[in-house]
């Protein structure tokens, strides 16, 4: 896997992504050579052709993006691919039509755009198939063998089996066995390995003090197998830190963790300006909004929660309201549900376009929270929750966040189960913090709203 702004990507999607933007590139090269022949120097060289093409690939692998093109679940799925292409295709036709009408000086002119998207859509389909195929065969996929047999072994089969895209077929694991972890049974389960063609050995031990087989795995890696931790190489695949095999010592000499003020500084300023642009581009539909609420339910306009922020401190949180104002008035503090029935009609439209957060940027002007970091929960539950989740209090260091990693890589967390895995995204931000992934967070907030997803 390959490392950009702190999170990790596996090789083939960025070779899928890399071969899209070349060939989005070449459609609307050949579509210029093929409309205009000869003449086609004139409007590559002096009529900017080369920047507009680009313009129009990077917008399309955007788009691309945005319509779920490069997720793992629909990268398995051929006809949801070629469903979703076709989508993309056709909007990006709408929008471009659009915008050559707009500003003429844009348009490549001559039919070209036409013929570049005919072409372009041809091309991308066959190679879209190409790479479909080319995941599946055997002589381009790793074989990895799982060295261990607890909750720790079974939970790593399990996130790689879901993930054919990174290339890694398990082809043994000592776990099938039901052996116990000795250090007798794993250094045979070792020995066992170099009479078969395994290119990465993965260590799943859960206890291994005086278990691990330490000369047998030297051997191994003297041989040209790779040798990795399964706790990290989850982390990389899942975006997250799992807290149930996380040690103090993990933490201590990591290359992460590294919160020092002058970044949270930086973190502070750059969060009071991007909340300032927001306020002022939302302005103009405040008005609508609070009207909306007013000849939807009864009570104020405004909703304000105790929240606790970085190091334990409690603030008040605002919100437009959208439940009923005696929401709670029976059952005491709860957590929003799916379909919840205190939430009025049009509270539920604000939830699901995330409307009802804007408020919450008058908490980040204020210092109470940041634009990014680990959402704010209620201290009814965060005294429950320190004594329940390993680790919990860990997300209070920085400062809570309008929105967050665990906010675009993970559902509502309504459950003890969900908040623990809110966390292990929490705790990923925390470890990873850097100014290039909170700017992919936003970015990806974005499509979380225009999706709308994870709003209950």
């Amino acid at each position: 896997m390959i490392r950009l702004f702190q999170v990790y990507y596996p090789v083939r999607t960025l070779i899928l992504l890399g071969g899209e933007l070349l060939l989005l590139f070449a459609s609307f090269l050949t579509a210029t050579v093929i409309q205009l022949g000869a003449d086609s120097e004139i409007t590559l060289r002096y009529e900017n052709g080369f920047s507009k093409m680009l313009v129009i690939s990077v917008f399309a692998i955007f788009s691309a993006y945005y319509f779920d093109l490069y997720s793992p679940q629909n990268l398995r799925s051929k006809n949801e691919t070629y469903f979703r292409l076709l989508m993309l295709f056709g909007t990006m036709c709408l929008v471009l039509s659009v915008v050559g009408y707009a500003f003429p000086e844009f348009f490549l002119g001559h039919g070209i755009f036409t013929l570049g998207m005919v072409i372009a859509t041809m091309s991308v389909l066959c190679w879209r198939g190409l790479y479909v195929w080319m995941l599946k065969k055997p002589f381009l996929r790793e074989q990895v063998y799982v060295l261990g047999s607890g909750a720790k072994a079974s939970r790593f089969v399990d996130a790689i089996r879901e993930r054919t895209d990174l290339g890694m077929d398990i082809v043994g694991w000592s776990g099938a066995s039901n052996s116990l972890e000795s250090m007798e049974s794993l250094a045979t389960a070792v020995v066992n390995i170099t009479d078969r063609q395994i290119q990465r050995v993965i260590i799943a031990v859960g206890e291994r003090r005086a278990t691990l087989p330490v000369r047998e795995l030297l051997d191994l890696r003297l041989k040209g197998v790779r040798i990795e931790d399964s706790s990290l190489l989850l982390e990389k695949i899942t975006g997250k830190i799992d807290v149930d095999d996380l040690k103090p010592s993990a933490m201590i000499f990591s290359e992460g963790f590294k919160v020092n003020e002058g970044f949270l500084i930086f973190r502070r300023i750059v969060s009071v300006l991007v909340s300032l642009c927001i306020l002022l581009c939302f302005a103009p539909i405040l008005p609508f909004i609070i009207l909306g609420i007013k000849l939807t339910s009864k009570g104020p306009i405004l909703f304000s929660q105790n929240r606790v922020g970085r190091n334990g401190h409690v603030f008040k949180l605002y919100k437009f309201r959208t439940m009923r104002q005696d929401a709670e008035a029976k059952t005491g503090a709860v957590w929003a549900q799916q379909n919840d029935p205190r939430i009025t009609s049009f509270g539920r439209f604000m939830r699901k376009t995330r409307l009802d957060e804007v408020p919450q940027l008058w908490n980040v002007l204020k210092g109470d929270m940041g634009f990014v970091g680990p959402r704010p929960e209620r201290p009814e539950f965060v005294q429950w929750l320190i004594g329940a989740i390993p680790y919990y209090n860990l997300r209070h260091i920085i400062r809570p966040g309008l929105t967050g990693w665990a906010q675009v890589k993970y559902q509502y967390g309504a459950s003890l189960e969900e908040t623990q895995q809110k966390l292990q995204y929490d705790l990923y931000y925390i470890k990873h913090i850097s100014v290039m992934l909170d700017l992919m967070i936003i970015f990806g907030t974005i499509k979380t709203v225009i999706l709308r997803r994870g709003a209950q």
